[in-house]
């Protein structure tokens, strides 16, 4: 069977893919049709957190689909339950919606910050969410209209009204927004993982908390990708000294599964009921069980590794040949290099390497529990390949 051909013909053509067909994989190992060898540094762009195969998640996965893979929410299932229950408990949030995907979650955080703002003013008066530039929210309509690049705002229009986007270094637009009224949150990517793995300052951050409390603005984090251990805390705004008021998160949360997650918090927990939103598949229970092992499991033993870990990829790459500069957070890393970062990607597979790009950077998003040899061995061909 031709893969590569039968995609090109009945699958649209919405993705530039790399010419190599993946078949199988161990933790952050994967091999392709030829039985090729590769080390992954992308972790399927941040959902495999415990990698490919993972026995744990599999057997939970397993268990489950053999047993009761879905029952839609009109009734009660165990897994959501107990995943929300343990969110709940890790977080000091409220009440969790599942759907199933980051879009999903952020849809959701915009739907309870509005309806929040409509119970509090009894009309749409304050119904605008301030999101920052360089931003990225998700590829439905209102989520691109969320987004705070300009590029994603052609070709499919008329979008959702009701998004301003203000700088991410300069909180005093953000403080121009808000005082100009009718807004109802502020909606903060603290690092901004598709802008170019960029993180927000810490100031800045605390900043535009301040604002968003002396203006009554509900504060909203998208943690789609940052979240669940990626950045070396179970979700990075812990890093960063606030709570939130509504966190939405995927990717890792379901550890290869379609899993999204919108967590509200004690000024929300109550705004969303019967029939306000809702989600065919959300909350599926295969999906839950999965998700259940990889949240037991980010305990602060990994989570030291993780931050270990992101430290040894700056260490070994900071001053290399071709390396300009290096951000992000634990295992979240953007590498701006003197090469385009398509052109290092490419080379970096054939030397059987897999990492992503993010606007004009190399982005890292490995497996939490690649091994230190694993990633040696990979840094040391990426060196190469960016040297070169």
């Amino acid at each position: 069977m031709d893969i590569k051909a039968l995609d090109k013909k009945y699958i649209a053509n919405t993705y530039a893919r790399a010419d190599v067909v993946f078949t199988e994989g161990r933790g952050a190992e994967v091999f392709d049709e030829t039985g090729r060898r590769y080390i992954d540094l992308g972790a399927g762009i941040g959902v495999n957190a415990f990698g490919l195969s993972d026995p744990i998640w599999a057997e939970a996965v397993a268990r489950q689909a053999s047993k009761l893979q879905h029952m839609s929410n009109l009734y009660y299932t165990e897994p959501c339950v107990k995943l929300a229950k343990l969110l709940c408990e890790r977080t000091g949030m409220r009440k969790v919606f599942f759907g199933n995907s980051g879009a999903e979650a952020n849809e959701c955080a915009v739907k309870a910050a509005r309806k929040w703002a409509f119970d509090k003013y009894g009309d749409e008066s304050h119904s605008t969410i301030i999101t920052l530039k360089n931003s990225f929210h998700g590829r439905t309509v209102t989520t691109l209209s969320a987004t705070g690049q300009d590029a994603f705002h052609t070709k499919f229009g008329p979008f959702t009204p009701g998004f301003v986007h203000a700088s991410a270094q300069d909180a005093g637009e953000v403080r121009a927004l808000a005082e100009q009224g009718g807004c109802c949150a502020v909606m903060l990517e603290l690092i901004q993982g598709e802008g170019g793995v960029v993180p927000l300052t810490r100031a800045y951050v605390d900043e535009v908390v301040s604002i968003a409390r002396e203006h009554d603005l509900l504060l909203i984090v998208d943690e789609v990708q940052t979240g669940n251990g990626r950045t070396g805390t179970l979700y990075a705004y812990e890093q960063f000294g606030f709570l939130p008021d509504i966190v939405s998160t995927a990717k890792g949360l379901g550890g290869g599964l379609p899993l999204g997650a919108c967590l509200l918090g004690e000024r929300v927990e109550h705004t969303l009921g019967a029939g306000d939103h809702g989600s065919t598949f959300g909350g599926n229970p295969v999906s839950c069980a999965g998700a259940l092992t990889v949240i037991e499991r980010l305990d602060e033993t990994l989570l030291a590794d993780v931050r270990r870990k992101g430290e040894l990829i700056k260490t070994a790459l900071t001053g290399a040949k071709g390396v300009r500069s290096l951000t992000g957070l634990g295992l979240m890393v953007g590498i701006l290099t003197e090469k385009p970062a398509r052109d290092v990607a490419a080379a970096a597979l054939k030397r059987g390497v897999v990492v992503l790009t993010a606007h004009e950077k190399v982005r890292l998003l490995p497996p939490l529990i690649i091994t230190d040899e694993q990633l040696t061995e990979a840094l040391t061909i990426l060196k190469e390949v960016i040297g070169e």
